[in-house]
């Protein structure tokens, strides 16, 4: 097979790029921009391209595949030039379908913890032995790349309900066709992109008569939106529900209780236990039994920047999450404030997404911070310029929240002060965000906390 991506820096495309050449394929690619650790990966592979920059010679009559990452435009001189030759060109979530056709095919789709759910089914089945590829959004631990295809007979997907690429506009996963689905939630999100939340809604209907004839849909039924859609919605595929199972925290432990059996988990947070439920149910469709999975699940310590323990010290805890939709928000931060209800909670929440950047989108929001003891909104002016948004009033923003006491902070400096001027004495500090908080560097931060509070921190 010879293949050719266009836009091979891509965060997952250069993981596809490396999985297939490690496959034995011949593969090539352009970009007009690569970073790292994109740049070092293909590097690397000697995928590297020797020219930064758009490149028509490349393709030509003997490719086999075009796959266009979500960078590329619809006017990128290398597509048109593959069009005019009638190669066969694909979205990202199309090439993954065509490489796994004859496997067994899960997804996991759902606007918040499809990420972790999918990690949690990669972990068990990595630690029962089974043979698989994936494809995950996130670093896991175990797991060098976030894409890998081979000749498993079986592949574990997050599905992503985004724009496929620049040519088609439907979600990625509507072009995975699963034989085991799960969907983890909905709360309305990307409104650039599904502009009401019955058009969101439509994505996921979508996608339930996406999945094969005789197969599995798994959903959170404790999602009364999710619910009520599955249980109107016509289909002959089975349908199991799932909730949030029995646990007790011990000592800031979280214990789970399946089928009567118990095991020790490393994560905590109900929507994590709801994560784990949909795990199991899809582990015992795939033939495992309750105490494998436990004993697999049992090393579990989560996906990178998904409630991650960053820093520890004698009296703070620095978690990092992903969060930044308004459900996933409120999920977090009752967890952290379940799992130590003795120590204070102080909350960071930028807001980095087009839609938590719209002013319209704000009032979603309300309540979401409330629970912590200090909260704070970050936002940067360069955030608004790329995404050609208006300015954002800080009125709007309080009003948006509606908690009492909360900063909003629009510079990266000002955050990093008011960080400083907090007291550290029995504390979580959750930082949550889909960004980077304009380059606040996390390790920086635990150093200048180690010598505010005396505390060993550790950046793991």
């Amino acid at each position: 097979m010879n293949v050719h991506f266009i836009a091979i820096g891509g965060s997952v495309m250069h993981q596809l790029a490396i999985a297939l050449k490690r496959k034995g394929y011949v593969v090539t690619g352009s970009d007009d921009e690569i970073f790292e650790p994109a740049r070092t990966n293909l590097e690397k592979e000697g995928l590297l391209p020797a020219v930064i920059g758009w490149q028509q010679a490349l393709i030509h009559p003997g490719l086999d595949a075009v796959i266009l990452g979500m960078h590329a435009k619809a006017d990128n001189p290398e597509l048109q030039r593959a069009r005019e030759l009638s190669l066969p060109i694909y979205s990202f979530p199309e090439y993954i379908y065509r490489e796994s056709r004859d496997k067994v095919r899960v997804v996991v789709g759902g606007s918040h913890g499809k990420t972790t759910t999918t990690a949690m089914i990669m972990k068990v089945l990595q630690h029962s032995g089974k043979a698989f590829d994936y494809l995950v959004g996130a670093r896991l631990d175990g797991f060098p790349q976030s894409v890998n295809i081979t000749g498993a007979p079986l592949i574990v997907c997050e599905g992503d309900e985004y724009p496929a690429s620049a040519l088609e506009k439907r979600p990625k996963f509507h072009f995975l066709f699963p034989q085991i689905a799960v969907i983890t939630g909905i709360a309305w999100d990307h409104i650039n992109v599904f502009p009401t939340f019955e058009n969101y809604l439509d994505q996921f209907r979508i996608f339930i008569d996406k999945i094969e004839p005789g197969g599995v849909l798994i959903y959170n039924e404790t999602d009364p939106v999710l619910k009520k859609l599955v249980e109107e919605h016509p289909t002959l595929v089975r349908k199991i529900g799932y909730s949030v199972p029995e646990y007790t925290i011990e000592n800031g432990i979280t214990v789970v209780k399946l089928d009567s059996q118990t095991g020790r988990l490393k994560v905590f947070g109900e929507h994590n236990l709801l994560n784990l439920h949909a795990a199991f149910l899809v582990a015992r469709e795939l033939g495992m039994d309750t105490q494998e999975f436990l004993a697999g699940i049992a090393g579990f310590s989560g996906a990178a920047k998904r409630l991650e323990l960053v820093g520890r010290g004698d009296t703070v805890n620095v978690y990092r999450d992903f969060a930044h939709a308004p459900s996933k928000v409120k999920a977090t931060i009752q967890a952290v404030k379940m799992q130590f209800p003795g120590r204070k909670l102080i909350a960071v929440l930028e807001l980095h997404t087009y839609s938590s950047l719209n002013e319209q989108f704000l009032s979603q929001y309300h309540g979401a911070l409330d629970p912590a003891d200090e909260a704070a909104v970050f936002y940067s002016r360069h955030a608004l310029e790329l995404k050609r948004l208006p300015p954002l009033p800080e009125e709007k923003v309080k009003a948006g929240f509606g908690k009492a006491g909360m900063a909003v902070i629009q510079d990266r400096k000002d955050l990093e002060k008011w960080l400083m001027e907090q007291s550290y004495k029995n504390v979580n500090l959750l930082l949550m965000s889909s960004g980077n908080f304009d380059g606040l560097v996390i390790g920086d931060l635990l150093i200048t906390l180690h010598a505010t509070t005396h505390s060993p921190a550790s950046d793991h």
